[in-house]
């Protein structure tokens, strides 16, 4: 087994190892710690009742919804980074998840509670704002700038911020609350029903995106090699993108605004030799829940009995990650 393909293989074997275990520390921790032995009973709906109402219906959820989000974030990063062939595109920093915020706070200002209803509106705020950030770099001067594109996205994340501000001016204090803590990210309220409407989108949109796989291969080689290979390098491209939003869509509608996961994971996986897009956003996905479970571990336990937010908690890896990796992009 060569060099290359031995580290993929260790990296597809570790990153199995890694879910798992911070799956069952997620399982173990909280106000009430449970031992493996506990916990395995309780998957099985045997022991204690209070027990198995913890494991089942509390942080079994919380669990699957956080590596649902994190794997998510992370199939529609590499999407983008590949469309763009920019190592530095993100749905949160090109403002594709600000939109989505929009979408369902502005849902939420008007009374629209239920969770279909929501998403349709995170799904719509998310494709406007996909489509305003790529339509002002293309005026400036070019959509494949790297420059050009975070700055149009910091404009379209600032936008949504005044926007969400305006929405929630004269919302009562618990919708306020609700609305702020929402938009900085948590998978607290995971249930079983939020768990199947993100894990249809992850299958539906994640499957869509990797199947067309081969399809990004050939736009990170360049429009003009693209077009000479057959393909229609505009439609491809639009189509990828609202494929990706939509799917940070999803994600912003289950546990809101939690950014930086879609760029630091598919860099992660072309570090360990993932560097086609298939195996590049497979691996993606995998790293990316077993990074966002991590993270709402940290959450719910740096200041228990007090939650962080899970969004500040992946900013403080992925900030730090965002400068490096400038500074190395943009000379």
């Amino acid at each position: 087994m060569t060099r290359p393909q031995g580290r993929r293989s260790w990296a597809w074997s570790g990153g199995v190892v890694l879910l798992l275990l911070v799956s069952l520390v997620g399982l173990a921790i909280g106000a009430v710690a449970l031992p493996p032995s506990a916990i395995l009973d309780a998957l099985q709906g045997q022991g204690d009742a209070a027990t198995i109402s913890i494991v089942r219906m509390l942080r079994a959820p919380r669990v699957a919804l956080a590596a649902l989000v994190g794997a998510g974030l992370s199939i529609s990063g590499g999407a983008l980074q590949g469309t763009l062939r920019n190592p530095l595109a993100e749905p949160y920093l090109l403002g594709v998840s600000g939109g989505a915020a929009v979408g369902a706070v502005l849902a939420m200002a008007l009374g629209i509670h239920g969770p279909m209803w929501l998403t349709a509106s995170a799904f719509g705020g998310a494709a406007c704002a996909t489509l305003v950030v790529t339509g002002l770099a293309r005026v400036v001067g070019g959509s494949g700038d790297t420059r050009l594109l975070l700055m149009a996205g910091v404009v379209v994340g600032a936008f949504a911020n005044a926007a969400i501000l305006v929405a929630l001016a004269d919302a009562p204090p618990d919708r306020l609350r609700g609305a702020l803590w929402w938009m900085m990210g948590s998978a607290a309220d995971a249930s079983w029903a939020s768990v199947g409407r993100s894990g249809a989108a992850v299958v539906l949109f994640g499957g869509l995106l990797v199947w067309r796989a081969r399809e990004l291969d050939v736009l990170a080689l360049g429009s003009e090699p693209a077009a000479a290979l057959g393909v229609d390098v505009d439609r491809a491209a639009r189509r990828i993108f609202l494929l990706a939003s939509w799917l940070a869509a999803a994600t912003v509608a289950a546990a809101g605004l939690v950014g930086f996961v879609g760029l630091v994971v598919p860099n992660l996986a072309r570090a360990l030799g993932a560097r086609r897009h298939r195996p590049m956003m497979l691996m993606s996905a995998l790293y990316g829940a077993t990074l966002l479970v991590a993270a709402d571990v940290l959450a719910r336990t740096v200041r228990a009995p007090a939650e962080l937010p899970l969004g500040a908690v992946t900013a403080l890896i992925g900030v730090p990650f965002f400068l490096v990796r400038l500074r190395k992009v943009v000379p």
